[in-house]
């Protein structure tokens, strides 16, 4: 896992990970959520690779448009 930059100081995620079709988000309470193609489709988790990588608003964007659209909770 990448550590998250929260550029804002105030984010709720901790760390990502990419995949060629997916990215894994550890939120800072420890909670571990795998995002995909299939669970979100390509544009949301493309859009979030692009903000995890940015280190700016992941967190808001989970919450508005992909919050329960998760693959899988992994922790």
């Amino acid at each position: 896992m990448e550590r998250y930059q929260d550029l804002s100081g105030d984010s709720g995620v901790y760390a990502f990970e990419i995949g060629d079709d997916s990215i894994t988000v550890e939120f800072k309470g420890g909670a571990t959520y795998l995002y995909n193609y299939a669970s979100t489709g390509r544009e949301y988790t493309e859009k979030m690779k692009v903000l995890a990588l940015s280190g700016d608003g992941l967190n808001s964007y989970i919450n508005k448009y992909v919050k329960n659209m998760y693959a899988s909770k992994l922790r």
